[in-house]
């Protein structure tokens, strides 16, 4: 149920009312009685996101997406081999050519 802010323009009391969105506008005001009360324009209430993220790969369950499983079931990608030693992530150590 949305939570609605209303004003009295009689002795400027502001509430706030939690109330059903089929139900009609408070027309009392709960301190000086007066029928003087409006509903205030608010922001309303944000959407609460909770978790690690949002991604669509959050929640899916391995090999449940129908797109992975119609592009052909390949043999798994193999790790890529190792490098011989003599590459730019291995210099060579001092001393030794």
């Amino acid at each position: 149920m949305p939570t609605y802010q209303y004003e009295c323009s009689a002795c400027g009391h502001e509430f706030e009312a939690l109330q059903s969105m089929m139900e009609n506008r408070l027309a009392k005001c709960p301190k000086c009685g007066k029928k003087k009360l409006e509903r205030l324009i608010g922001t309303g209430s944000g959407i609460i996101f909770k978790g690690s993220g949002f991604y669509a790969t959050d929640y899916k369950k391995k090999g449940s997406d129908k797109s992975e499983s119609s592009k052909g079931a390949s043999a798994p990608a193999s790790a890529p081999a190792p490098c011989s030693g003599s590459c730019a992530c291995h210099p060579a150590a001092p001393g030794k050519n």
